[in-house]
């Protein structure tokens, strides 16, 4: 253990005796955030009753200090709460588990050493791939650095990979997902690019897919890509949709056999895929002006660029956070603080609105809001909808690079320096 880490704010004991009583309820009814981007691996939550309104003396159920650094979002399972973290360094690579109801720190893990770490981009950290979580066990990952299996309850090291490598150059940031007994992992560096799934159970490697040769011919640094895939399904069966640098490819998720591409030219995607029934919307990596998002139809085969792409956005897409969608709307926030809502069949821009501060976390939707959180801390929550309706502007002391978590009635967020479970 490195010391005591938990900072519960005790507004009177009547009121945290009070907070722990009802998160034990909630327990056995609430939803779990197993995944980066929750249970629908998109930002969406059923919650109907999380907070509009908090700061620093308001709504906070517990708050704790996080050691050293890292932008991984916390994944939830019942009572627990894991992160990763990282020294400012990368020479040694932890795992956190906190309980939901108190704050405690349960599990503190050393994982990984690194020896020599490579340099990482300023807006980055060694820890910044969000874990994956499920009964029983939890998956974290430092991208070349090393990847682990630990069983929640005791947070013994059930198996671990550390021959997985590429360069990222910028240091890592993809993380991973579970589709049936497989945890999958994207190692997209100026190096080598691939996908490669493996065994939940043991680690062993199941099947391993290299991006095609002839659209990486580019200089190295345009190679690299730090995006999560998602799997969706299409006419019954499931595909694994996985954007990269050049290109976006679908593969069957059982056996890393690819489907379909379509080529923009782009790298260091890291927006994630989001997708409704017939279409999925991907983002084309970055630009110094804008990124694109296009809207493509997932029912085709090989090279489907002239042919399945439905349209395109060219303006004040992010770079950075993810889209979330409710309704037959697409909600983004680009680094710049443009807001942008669209309609998800043909990309016409509903309503647009400029948000203080720069941004990187993902947006989440609950309870009839989308929420987007700042890199200064800032929190805005707008009414869903075609009409833009500022609910509540909220404030935090440090800002958010790790995108929101939201279980039962609360938000877990974790800042640059803290950890808060946050409540009405």
């Amino acid at each position: 253990m490195r010391g005591i880490f938990t900072l519960p704010i005790l507004l009177t004991s009547a009121l945290m005796v009070v907070g722990n009583v009802q998160g034990s309820e909630k327990i056995r009814s609430r939803e779990n955030w197993p995944d980066f981007r929750g249970p629908h691996h998109n930002g969406w939550s059923a919650a109907e009753t999380v907070p509009l309104i908090w700061s620093e003396n308001d709504n906070i159920i517990w708050k704790m200090l996080v050691h050293d650094r890292g932008w991984s979002t916390p994944v939830v399972w019942d009572d627990q709460i894991w992160l990763t973290t990282a020294t400012p360094d990368g020479r040694e690579l932890f795992a956190l588990c906190v309980d939901y109801r108190t704050g405690i720190v349960l599990h503190d893990i050393k994982i990984f050493d690194a020896a020599e770490p490579e340099r990482i981009n300023s807006l980055n950290s060694y820890a910044t791939p969000s874990p994956v979580i499920e009964a029983g066990r939890v998956y974290v990952h430092y991208g070349t650095y090393g990847t682990a299996c630990l069983d929640t309850e005791t947070g013994k090291i059930l198996w671990q990979r550390r021959d997985l490598h590429c360069d990222h150059l910028q240091g890592p940031a993809s993380s991973p997902f579970l589709h049936k007994n497989l945890l999958i992992l994207h190692l997209e560096g100026q190096d080598v690019q691939y996908l490669i799934a493996l065994n939940k159970e043991n680690g062993n490697t199941v099947w391993k897919t290299s991006r095609p040769a002839e659209l990486y011919r580019c200089i190295p640094l345009y190679r690299k890509a730090y995006t999560t895939p998602i799997i969706i399904e299409v006419d019954g069966s499931p595909q694994l949709i996985s954007n990269g640098a050049q290109a976006c490819f679908a593969y069957d998720p059982d056996t890393g056999e690819e489907l379909w591409r379509v080529v923009y030219g782009t790298d260091s995607t890291i927006s994630r895929p989001v997708a409704v029934p017939g279409l999925v919307y991907i983002n084309t990596g970055y630009d110094a002006d804008s990124p694109e998002l296009w809207a493509v139809r997932p029912d085709g085969r090989g090279d489907v660029t002239g042919t399945h792409v439905v349209w395109k956005v060219k303006e004040n897409i992010p770079n950075e956070s993810s889209p979330v969608i409710h309704d037959h709307l697409i909600y983004l926030v680009n680094d710049r603080g443009t807001a942008t809502c669209l309609d998800a069949a043909s990309g016409e821009v509903v309503w647009q609105k400029n948000l203080e501060g720069k941004y990187g976390a993902s947006p989440v939707y609950a309870a009839g809001r989308i929420y987007f959180f700042n890199k200064k801390g800032t929190a805005t929550v707008v009414r869903a909808g075609r009409e833009f309706e500022r609910l509540a502007v909220n404030e935090l002391e440090s800002g958010f690079m790790a995108s929101p978590v939201i279980v039962g009635d609360s938000f877990i967020l974790r800042t640059r320096q803290h950890l808060y479970r946050i409540e009405e």
